[in-house]
């Protein structure tokens, strides 16, 4: 499977904002943002005076999203597609179909500190949905589904404390959260304002629709 290489930090300088894509790390001094708040690359301390033009608005927004949830374009643009053959407002149900990917689930229920830490979880099976284990990250979870997390006790104790760790992050109200018998009870599908993230997806879909 495709994936992307490289420090996580710096696509976070890339973008100018944290994308929280190291977990816990994102909120200490040690956060790259904090320590260097421009851009990488041997020009990354000059500052850009030209105004950036209405493509580079949109192209940047469609990498903020891909970053954040860790997809690839191939696979982004699927979801673009899915999103525009689907009922509803086509920027919201694409945000809402990276929202119900099995591994952001993990992630948003604070049993993993990071989108890339919670894919491995999934990929090393350690996830079962209603009953029946997944090790695909981008599964579809759908209301009323039901997410367990298993393994041996000294796996299932890290995430436990995991959870205490990330407490303080919230879960976000589309979900039931069980910490100790390791739980998730999907209530209803998410919508953009369980998101929490200042993303303008009208900007995607102005991009993909030239």
């Amino acid at each position: 499977m495709a994936r992307k290489i490289g420090s996580a930090c710096r696509l976070c300088r890339s973008e100018g904002e944290k994308l929280f894509l190291k977990g816990v790390r994102c909120n200490t001094d040690r956060c790259a943002i904090a320590r260097r708040e421009y851009s990488p690359g041997q020009h990354g301390i000059t500052k850009r005076r030209k105004k950036p033009s209405n493509y580079a608005l949109q192209l940047r927004m469609k990498q903020k999203v891909k970053r954040i949830y860790g997809v690839l374009e191939k696979q982004f643009k699927l979801y673009f597609i899915k999103a525009d053959r689907s009922k509803g407002v086509t920027g919201e149900v694409l945000l809402q179909l990276l929202e119900r990917r099995l591994d952001n689930l993990v992630y948003r229920a604070c049993f993993a500190e990071s989108r890339a830490r919670a894919r491995q979880l999934v990929r090393h099976r350690f996830v079962k949905v209603n009953g029946r284990k997944v090790d695909i990250p981008s599964y579809l979870i759908k209301a009323g589904d039901t997410i367990e997390l298993t393994g041996k006790e000294q796996q299932e104790k890290a995430i436990k404390e995991t959870f205490k760790t990330l407490e303080d992050r919230g879960v976000p109200e589309w979900l039931v959260v069980e910490s100790e018998a390791l739980s998730i009870k999907v209530e209803r599908l998410p919508v953009k304002a369980d998101i929490g993230m200042d993303i303008e997806e009208n900007l995607i879909v102005e991009l993909y629709s030239k």
